[in-house]
Parts: structure tokens; sequence; C-alpha cells
């Protein structure tokens, strides 16, 4: 029968107590500390900032070529997926558990970080079909979603986390 203290880092002790001790030595030097959560947010929003301003350079683009759309298309994918992944690393600084992005965009929703849980959602699911495929006609219409339900999202996102930096 294999025990936890059979999957240690140290099962060569014998001893019961000193397994125990060594458990609990391994899941301090394996955990996060507080301040580790911390930074690792602050530096994920430094990430998504970057992403956004070229998003936001790429909106401003009224009537884009299709080589335009697409790169305001793939500049969104790449907002939106540092926009969940600090969501994640500010909740698990809270002291959520977040397995996957709808997880973060969920409890981000649950515990007030963000508002229109569902829009959150709707991109996600939109952010998954252009990652895998490319279809004009499914690029115009996420286009437009992007323009008026999507970025305004990111952009209230943005805003809420640099008021948090800024402390």
């Amino acid at each position: 029968m294999t025990s936890p203290a059979n999957l240690s880092i140290f099962p060569f002790v014998a001893d019961a107590k000193l397994k125990t001790i060594g458990l609990v030595f391994e899941f301090f030097l394996r955990r996060k500390t507080m301040s580790d959560l911390d930074i690792r947010w602050q530096q994920r929003f430094a990430q998504f900032e970057k992403a956004f301003s070229l998003l936001q350079s790429a909106i401003a683009i009224e009537k884009p070529s299709i080589v335009e759309r697409a790169g305001l298309i793939q500049f969104f994918e790449m907002a939106f997926e540092l926009a969940w992944k600090l969501l994640k690393d500010f909740e698990e600084a809270e002291g959520f558990m977040v397995k996957s992005p709808r997880d973060a965009i969920k409890q981000a929703f649950e515990a007030d970080i963000i508002a229109q849980g569902h829009d959150w959602i709707d991109a996600l699911e939109d952010r998954n079909l252009t990652t895998h495929t490319y279809n004009e006609e499914t690029a115009i219409d996420v286009e437009r979603k992007i323009r008026t339900r999507y970025f305004p999202l990111l952009l209230q996102l943005h805003h809420d986390f640099s008021a948090k930096v800024s402390g």
C-alpha cells in the first residue's frame, strides 16, 4: 500500500514522525508564498497591458483590410489569454484554486472582480473558435463582437487592475 509518506522526496526515512516532518518540509518547499503570488499577478498584468495596447491600436482601424482584421483577432486572442491568466493569478493570490479559463472567469464573476460573466464566457468560446479555424464570415462576426462586446470587457479589466497595481 502506498501512503503519502511513501511518495515523499524522503522515502528512505522509516520513522513516521520524521516522515511527517519531511512531508511538511516538502510542502513548504513547493508552496508559493503570498508575495510570490502577488508578484505573479502584477507581472501578468504587465504582459496583459502590452497585448491590450496592441489590441487597442488595432481597434482604432475603422475599416480593416483582411490582414488587419486577422491582426485584430490575433491581438484579441493574445489579450484574452493573458486576461484570464491574470484573473487566475489574482484569484490564486486571494486563496482560490483555479483549474481552467472557465473556472477563472466564473470565480472572478462570483467574487465581483469582473461583471458580465456571460460575455466573458462568450469571449472565451469565440477565442477558442478563432484559434482553431479561419473562415472570413466568422472573422467578420468575431471582429464585430470584439469591437462591441469583448474589447469593453478587456478595457474595464485594464482599468480595474491598473487601479490595483497603483494601490
